[in-house]
């Protein structure tokens, strides 16, 4: 992964990108010497050192009047990471109130890219139920294979058992918290997933989409479908 965009991804600007990296690769410098070396104005540069040095990411000393800028230590990253973690937690009792306080029934969510699709599996996760799942064709595995390891040791922690129905001829890989059987259907991008009282259906075109539909009678429902084609399968 390419380390811009991952420094996007935790919340820099292109400008904290380009001034954090000039400092990494060059060392401490003056402000004049950073903007030339970013290819940015002087006062898009001192805007973007004013925030990376409120991040912590960033420090400066004066010598001889003038203001020395210098980039904290890499693993500074992960510290700020972690103290952002660490703030979330703090608000989540406030903002789960005010979220159950404003839900309503038979909500339909929509997600879109593999960073969707990765927010749709770490939902089962939290939700914490057994999954049974029809439509697979291993997508998951193959579009995400990392992400698929962090799912299925998360899905261990949690004790959460799958039950799944695949297109008979197609391999599928053992797993000790799945069941699988075969039905003689065809292929198809759409994977239909069954949880708690939610509905997942994502579909594996070339830029993944999802959908969370939370109802409990529809889940209801679908559980049932899927129990008569267990029943069906081999």
């Amino acid at each position: 992964m390419q380390i811009e965009k991952v420094l996007e991804n935790i919340g820099m600007s292109p400008n904290e990108i380009k001034v954090y990296l000039t400092l990494t690769d060059n060392g401490t410098s003056k402000a004049g010497k950073i903007a030339k070396l970013s290819q940015i104005d002087r006062s898009s540069c001192y805007n973007s050192l004013k925030k990376l040095i409120e991040k912590g990411l960033v420090s400066y000393v004066i010598m001889e009047n003038v203001k020395w800028f210098q980039v904290a230590g890499p693993r500074r990253l992960l510290d700020y990471v972690k103290e952002q973690e660490e703030e979330v937690k703090e608000i989540l009792p406030e903002l789960q109130g005010r979220h159950k306080a404003n839900k309503q029934e038979g909500q339909v969510r929509l997600f879109k890219g593999t960073k969707g699709i990765k927010t749709i599996f770490l939902d089962m996760i939290r939700t914490g139920s057994n999954n049974y799942v029809f439509g697979s064709e291993g997508q998951l595995s193959d579009r995400m294979p990392e992400f698929v390891q962090q799912f299925n040791r998360m899905k261990n922690e949690k004790g959460i058992k799958t039950k799944m129905i695949i297109r008979k001829g197609r391999d599928e890989l053992d797993n000790s918290n799945s069941k699988h059987r075969f039905l003689n259907v065809k292929s198809s991008p759409a994977v239909t997933n069954i949880y708690g009282d939610k509905i997942a259906i994502i579909i594996w075109t070339d830029e993944p989409e999802g959908i969370i539909i939370e109802n409990e009678a529809a889940a209801k429902a679908y559980k049932s479908y899927f129990d008569v084609m267990w029943e069906k399968a081999e």
